[in-house]
C-alpha cells in the first residue's frame, strides 16, 4: 500500500471510533475494492463475499476504536478481520451446505472459458479431467480447498471435520497421483 493511503486510513481509523460516518465512507471507497478482492478470492461465490465483507465493515464501523496503529498498519488491521471472518465462514455449516460436491466438481474442471486455464494442450486438459475423476471425494474436496480456496491444511481439516493428518495424506496422494496419471 502506499504511504499517502496508510497516513489517511490512520486518520480515518479515529474519527470513525468517535461515529464519525463520513471518515467511514471514505474509508470504505479507499479500502473496498481491495477488501472485496481477497473476500472474493477466498470464498469464490459473489453474493456470499459481499455478505461477508459488509459484516466485516460492521465489525470495521464498532472496531475501530480498538485499532492500534503502532501494532499494524491499517490495511493489515482489516485485512486480518477479512480473513477471519471468511476462514469461519468456510468452516461454518452454512458453508458446507452451500459448496456441495457438484460445486467441487465444477471447481476442478478445467474448461475452455476459464480465465485462469494455463493449460495449452486441450489433450492434456481432458487427461487431467479424467485423472481427477479417479481420485476419492475427500481427495478432490482437500485439493479443492488447498489450491483453489487457498486453505491450509489445519483449515481444510476443520472444515472437513477431519484430523489434520488425514488431510495432509488425501492431498499427498492425491498430488502423487495426479503426477503420475498426467505424466508430469
Amino acid at each position: 500500500m502506499d504511504n499517502r493511503l496508510t497516513e489517511q486510513l490512520v486518520t480515518l481509523l479515529p474519527a470513525i471510533a468517535q461515529g464519525d460516518r463520513r471518515a467511514f465512507e471514505q474509508l470504505y471507497r479507499l479500502t473496498s475494492p481491495h477488501l472485496f478482492a481477497l473476500t472474493l478470492r477466498m470464498l469464490r461465490q459473489q453474493g456470499w463475499a459481499e455478505e461477508v465483507l459488509h459484516d466485516c465493515y460492521l465489525t470495521i464501523w464498532n472496531r475501530a476504536n480498538a485499532y492500534d496503529a503502532a501494532l499494524s498498519a491499517p490495511m493489515t488491521w482489516m485485512t486480518h478481520i477479512v480473513r477471519n471472518r471468511c476462514i469461519d465462514g468456510l468452516r461454518s455449516g452454512q458453508a458446507r451446505m452451500t459448496l456441495n460436491t457438484e460445486e467441487f466438481d465444477d471447481l476442478l474442471l478445467i474448461t475452455g472459458e476459464d480465465e485462469q486455464n494455463t493449460w495449452h494442450d486441450p489433450a492434456q486438459a481432458d487427461r487431467l479431467r479424467h485423472c481427477i475423476g479417479h481420485l476419492s471425494s475427500e481427495q478432490q474436496q482437500s485439493i479443492t480447498l488447498a489450491y483453489y480456496q487457498g486453505m491450509s491444511h489445519s483449515d481444510i481439516a476443520a472444515w472437513l471435520q477431519q484430523p489434520v493428518g488425514s488431510v495432509k495424506s488425501w492431498i499427498r496422494r492425491a498430488l502423487e497421483h495426479l503426477r503420475e496419471c498426467v505424466g508430469l
